[in-house]
């Protein structure tokens, strides 16, 4: 990330509890605080896709809704101001009957539906970030689409997977940055998007709200 001459801000806060997010941030030179959800808030409905929602709209609409609860967690905690950047990515399969959003599965057997479909096909992925710059200004938002080629998988090597671990708690039922790389021939698009955060774009925004890289 390029120095600023009078860089405004030495630190941003994030309101994210993906580790990965936090490496992409420290891979860049940001100084960054957490602000996470307090355990009344309800962050899982936030993430609930509505009926036929196309995957871009949703993407934009957590990652504003994720905006706007973190900015009434910093009205209410007495720290002084910073820029707070948010973040959504989910997995799309455009075209897919059964609706275009793969989500975080909810068990093994819904891991297995997820990376059944995904098998052999190229799917989308979708990271939105935002930044508050002024607590009474809207978040300025951009949104990264890569494009993933998924190779055929069997249903031994699906069941395996599924055994390690790792497709619980990831959009799309698999991590690029882990095991499921290796089911990866191909991307068109920014790897730290899908993992959860570009940093082109981010770089973008933080640039915008004139925050400083170490």
């Amino acid at each position: 990330m390029s120095k600023l001459i009078n860089p405004v801000h030495s630190f941003i806060y994030l309101a994210s509890q993906s580790p990965r997010r936090q490496d992409l941030l420290k891979q860049i030179g940001i100084r960054f605080e957490m602000l996470l959800p307090t355990p009344d808030e309800d962050s899982e409905s936030i993430e609930t896709p509505l009926a036929n929602e196309k995957a871009r709209a949703y993407v934009e609409r957590v990652t504003l809704a994720k905006s706007a609860a973190a900015l009434s967690r910093w009205k209410k905690s007495g720290l002084p101001w910073a820029p707070i950047l948010c973040a959504d990515t989910t997995v799309s399969l455009p075209n897919n009957p059964d609706g275009e959003i793969l989500g975080k599965p909810a068990d093994a057997a819904d891991a297995m539906r997820i990376l059944s479909m995904l098998s052999g096909k190229v799917h989308e992925v979708l990271s939105s970030v935002a930044v508050t710059i002024n607590p009474d200004e809207k978040p300025i938002q951009l949104v990264q689409v890569s494009e993933v080629q998924f190779a055929d998988l069997s249903i031994e090597q699906i069941n395996a997977y599924i055994a390690s671990g790792e497709p619980f708690g990831k959009a799309g039922a698999y991590g690029i940055q882990g095991l499921g790389g290796t089911f990866i021939p191909s991307i068109q698009g920014s790897y730290s998007g899908i993992m959860g955060l570009p940093i082109y774009e981010t770089r973008l925004l933080l640039e915008r709200a004139q925050v400083s890289s170490i």
